[in-house]
């Protein structure tokens, strides 16, 4: 495995980048960088990909967060933009509604330098109950559905919140729009990268989704679904990494 450790003494702040699409956040953006800046005493860098049209952009940039505008063209696409743009060797995404834990950094952090390659945050084992019920149950019919076809037991496939090591990113060709969540997490599971979730706090977000519940849900179900057996059935039995897959502690 290589290492991009500085030191030897594992990652710090000054090696994350923490990413995020944004999408008409104004009301968010500030209290979600805000937060990032405190938790990681301003050492991490944030990269936001923004097709917004109500000055969330002016916001992050006022904020010190790198900002690459685009047209809107789907979650996945703004996601896969924000994770291949960073150079450093540690990326969190995020979404910038406010419903993610910026204090619990220090946590993923810590199981990267641990000798994980992905740390996904499972809001639904705690309960997520600030989530919609349709979604909330839509979420754990996806954990299922995954758990099934990957082989081991999933909670959480569509968590905008995880880290990932640099090289992870930059081995898989990433594929799907709206199911990109489940997708990177998926394709990492199958492929023998180390794998673990940690349980995180879900609030209630600040704003209006703007993702169908039903057309999202079946879209990303799909994802699972294509994403699982093509790693299965169309790339053989070999993996990126030696090392058993670990989904959860």
């Amino acid at each position: 495995m290589s290492d991009d450790r500085t030191g030897g003494d594992g990652y710090t702040f000054g090696d994350v980048s923490v990413v995020m699409g944004t999408y008409n956040e104004r009301e968010a953006i500030a209290t979600v960088l805000a937060d990032i800046d405190a938790v990681t005493d301003e050492q991490a860098e944030v990269v936001c990909i923004d097709s917004s049209s109500d000055g969330t952009a002016d916001v992050a940039r006022e904020h010190g967060a790198r900002v690459i505008e685009q047209e809107p063209q789907g979650y996945g696409v703004a996601v896969h933009e924000a994770i291949t743009t960073p150079d450093r060797p540690v990326i969190v995404t995020t979404d910038c509604d406010d419903t993610y834990p910026m204090e619990r950094l220090p946590d993923f952090l810590d199981a990267i330098n641990d000798g994980y390659d992905v740390v996904s945050g499972d809001r639904l084992s705690g309960g997520a109950e600030t989530m919609p019920w349709f979604n909330r149950q839509g979420n754990h019919a996806f954990a299922w559905l995954a758990s099934a076809l990957v082989g081991e037991r999933v909670h959480d496939t569509t968590t905008g919140m995880r880290a990932y090591r640099r090289e992870v990113i930059e081995a898989i060709e990433w594929t799907e729009n709206t199911g990109l969540s489940a997708e990177l997490l998926v394709r990492p599971l199958l492929r023998g990268y180390r794998v673990t979730e940690i349980p995180i706090e879900y609030r209630e977000r600040v704003g209006e989704t703007t993702l169908n519940p039903v057309t999202g849900g079946a879209a990303i179900a799909k994802s699972v679904v294509s994403v699982s057996l093509a790693e299965r059935f169309g790339r053989g039995s070999s993996t990126e990494r030696p090392g058993p897959n670990r989904a959860t502690e």
